[in-house]
């Protein structure tokens, strides 16, 4: 099932009908598996039948020619179950195997489609659960499903067959028996379905703090609050036994109270079946008797499965409402259905551009226009908070804005596919992102058939070879997580290679250079100015030492453009620009 077709199956509302439409394509391989399920499962619900012909061979004194005969039928029985049983698994586990990598595609995708609005109010710990948690639920309320249920519907189905062929005046229990499995079924499911949606929402919470507290530890460790933050979590790991302590209280009340109704009325039928036999109301011979009671306790056994399957189905709905949060969320970037381009020169123009965050009061970005030129280097400068990120932001299309246009190349970039906008560009941020990995992988990630010769020579224009190539196995020396086996430096120019090989038209560079030490600063610069050479270049400034050859710098305050100029220009003119000069002469970042 493709990912468009598994998010347009998507109710939450109704999760029995979105189970409908994600199993719809595999219906007949279903029908299998049930019927061979009925195959392997038929020992249980026959063997009753040969129970009591055996004994009745013994009590009636019947010929052994008989007891053979039911040997073989016992034989056929459990010798076909092996086979039958694993087509049966295999069957049914493709079904489920499919559906849990199609759903896990799908909020794969999505997430990589939703805006970054929806990334800032979801905490990754809790996107997490729900690829591999929630997933794994609805899989697993599924698999017993289709075991515990087939069971259950093939119980009652032999059960009441035979027993209405053998004794029919016992099917009276029947009328008791399982309107009392519904009832207990009824009455419970209201209390499973919110224990289990709170125990999720506690596990999920636990997972954010636990994310949280794991990306906190340096400052945690750097302040002396490891007490502090490992009294956080254990709180809301205390919160999470709550829970679940009192999820397994409603569920094993639940069992015992089904335990105790079904198998009282299983000892009630023996009881009846002797008293009948022996009092001659109802004739019925020893091995009926047993038979009788061995349907009694595989039908007390098929309604327990349905008990014990409530609660687990019920979590797994409960994901499956958890997995639509993502699924059926509107709050996407808005590429779909529109053109890609397929080339960018590297002109860009903000034309009266205004931009507000959820929430807030003011702009953030108000009335701002620009014009950067093919090919041009344009910093932008401004104290913290004057809206020099944001425009960054919206350039790279994360934020769109409430009115104006963005253009590139004269196109209105909201009448484009900005996935196709974003392939001729790359970004440089302040802290470099590595992941686990090798040297190669990092660099090439994204990019298919890079040659040796061209990753090197990437390498070597972003001065990274050298110390590339002093590691234990060169481009492939796995670098660890997050890159923590290298530097600062060295992970900024392995990010500056990554642009390299990139080849883009629009260069996005937050100041790459602001958190390293005077040596890698330059090695960082130099790697810079090659990276820039015939490229458009947007710099967010902090250290206006770092931007004074750009074509020209533009001061931001209060969300504006204010002034626009050359580093000497803005010097003379001894506004804004000049005050933020001072102090970043003195060593302070803006």
């Amino acid at each position: 099932m493709n990912t468009d077709a598994v998010i347009k199956a998507f109710d939450s509302k109704h999760p029995f009908r979105t189970l409908n439409r994600l199993l719809a394509d595999s219906r007949s391989r279903i029908l299998l598996a049930f019927i061979l399920y009925g195959f392997k499962h038929s020992p249980v619900w026959l063997l009753p039948v040969v129970t009591a012909g055996v004994i009745d061979v013994l009590v009636e004194e019947k010929p052994l020619s008989v007891l053979a005969g039911y040997a073989l039928v016992l034989v056929i029985l459990l010798g076909q179950n092996l086979p039958m049983n694993i087509w049966f698994a295999m069957t049914l586990s493709k079904v489920l195997r499919n559906l849990e990598v199609s759903l896990r595609a799908a909020l794969t995708n999505r997430v990589q489609e939703l805006s970054i609005g929806f990334w800032n109010r979801m905490n990754i710990g809790a996107l997490q659960s729900k690829v591999v948690r929630d997933v794994e639920n609805v899989e697993l309320a599924l698999r017993q499903a289709g075991n515990g249920g087939f069971a259950a519907i093939y119980n009652f189905v032999g059960g009441i067959a035979i027993t209405a062929w053998k004794v029919p005046e016992f099917l009276i229990f029947f009328l008791v028996l399982v309107p009392t499995s519904g009832w207990v079924l009824v009455f419970t499911r209201k209390h499973l379905n919110r224990r289990n949606e709170a125990y999720r929402k506690a596990v999920e919470d636990m997972g954010v703090k636990t994310t949280e507290m794991m990306t906190l530890v340096p400052v945690a460790r750097a302040h002396g609050l490891e007490e502090n933050a490992v009294a956080v979590a254990t709180d809301k790991y205390q919160e999470t036994r709550v829970a679940g302590l009192r999820l397994d209280f409603v569920n094993s009340s639940f069992g015992a109270l089904s335990w105790v109704v079904f198998h009282s009325s299983s000892a009630l039928v023996l009881m009846t079946a002797v008293w009948a036999g022996r009092t001659g109301r109802i004739e019925v011979t020893a091995g009926e008797v047993v038979m009788l009671t061995g349907y009694f306790g595989v039908l007390a056994a098929a309604v327990v499965m349905l008990t014990d399957l409530a609660p687990n189905f019920a979590r797994g709905l409960a994901s499956l409402r958890s997995i639509g949060e993502v699924l059926e969320s509107d709050d996407l970037e808005p590429n779909r259905g529109k053109p890609q381009i397929s080339k960018v020169v590297g002109e860009i123009e903000f034309r009266d551009i205004t931009f507000t965050y959820p929430e807030a009061t003011t702009p953030a970005i108000k009335n701002l226009s620009l014009h950067i030129a093919d090919g041009e280097y344009v910093a932008v400068a401004g104290a913290s908070g004057c809206g020099k990120s944001t425009l960054a932001n919206l350039l790279i299309g994360f934020l769109r804005p409430q009115s104006g246009q963005i253009l590139v190349d004269g196109r209105p970039t909201e009448d484009l596919d900005y996935r196709s906008i974003r392939k001729f560009v790359s970004v440089v941020p302040q802290e470099a992102v590595m992941f686990e990995g090798s040297v190669r992988e990092n660099v090439s990630y994204g990019l298919s058939n890079i040659s040796d010769a061209d990753l090197m020579q990437a390498l070597q224009d972003a001065n990274a070879l050298e110390f590339v190539e002093q590691l234990p196995e060169g481009i492939d020396t796995e670098i660890g997580p997050r890159g923590y086996t290298l530097s600062g430096g060295q992970k900024q120019r392995l990010a500056i290679a990554r642009a390299i090989l990139r080849n883009p038209r629009i260069l996005v560079l937050d100041e790459a250079t602001s958190a390293l030490d005077n040596e890698s600063e330059q090695l960082v610069q130099q790697a810079l100015s090659r990276l820039m050479q015939g490229r458009t270049t947007f710099v967010i400034a902090h250290r206006l030492s770092t931007i004074r050859d750009a074509d020209r710098i533009v001061t931001m305050d209060g969300g504006q453009v204010v002034e626009v100029g050359s580093h000497d220009e803005l010097l003379n003119l001894g506004g804004t620009y000049a005050r933020l000069h001072a102090l970043s002469a003195s060593g302070e970042t803006i």
